[in-house]
């Protein structure tokens, strides 16, 4: 089953969760149960492996004794623990600090309110300009908001969230100004996107591709 915080009762504050499998074998419980955990939301690789190390040793502690009731109560105290998203946004890419205003979604994906504001305000704008494209009958005026992350289909206030204030990692990050280095790869990557456009970009010749190089020939030239 699913294995939830101690706040299970409140779900806006479950930040994270797990999927508990407990298979008993015929000798249970001399001989210690097959424990695994999936799916984990919120969680950060190490502390789910912290965690079946746990279960491990509780098993082996009981062996000969039942036990699942106490790899139960291990795992809800762990969650309970950790009960906040260790994540990063995926929109923003900043992690989460303290102050930060977040939302979970019902699938366990973490997001800085007012990134999935401006996530979900931008795909409404595609979405609508993807109707203009269609004729009259193919056309819905139906707009389904989905996770950024699973395409699982998620329903917000999004003017609500749109009042949260920005990641503090996006308000005190530096202004991103180009490197001279950065600049001259731009130049040139730039200058051979408009040769390659001239070219034909990959062309075809005697049925073998031919990729154009920066100095205008082919890889077939430098062989």
């Amino acid at each position: 089953g699913s294995a939830m915080d101690r706040s299970a009762l409140d779900t806006q504050q479950q930040y994270v969760r797990v999927d508990l499998s407990i298979a008993l074998p015929a000798r249970y419980p001399d001989i210690s149960p097959v424990v695994t955990l999936r799916n984990p939301r919120g969680l950060e690789d190490t502390t789910v492996a912290a965690i079946e190390a746990q279960i491990h040793d509780k098993c082996d502690d009981f062996l000969g004794q039942p036990v699942i009731y106490e790899i139960i109560n291990l795992v809800k105290e762990q969650l309970t623990a950790c009960n906040v998203p260790c994540c990063q946004c995926c929109i923003c890419l900043y992690g989460f600090r303290q102050g930060d205003h977040f939302t979970k979604t019902p699938c366990y994906h973490y997001f800085h309110s007012h990134c999935l504001a401006k996530h979900l305000r931008i795909s409404h704008r595609i979405f609508n300009e993807e109707q203009d494209k269609l004729p009259a009958w193919q056309r819905t005026d139906t707009f389904q908001a989905t996770c950024p992350v699973c395409r699982a289909e998620v329903v917000y206030d999004v003017e609500s969230l749109g009042t949260a204030p920005p990641p503090l990692d996006l308000l005190q990050a530096d202004n991103f100004t180009p490197s001279a280095e950065l600049r001259r790869l731009q130049q040139q990557m730039a200058a051979l996107y408009l040769r390659q456009k001239q070219r034909g970009g990959i062309i075809q010749q005697d049925s073998a591709v031919l990729l154009l190089t920066e100095d205008g020939g082919s890889a077939a030239d430098n062989r």
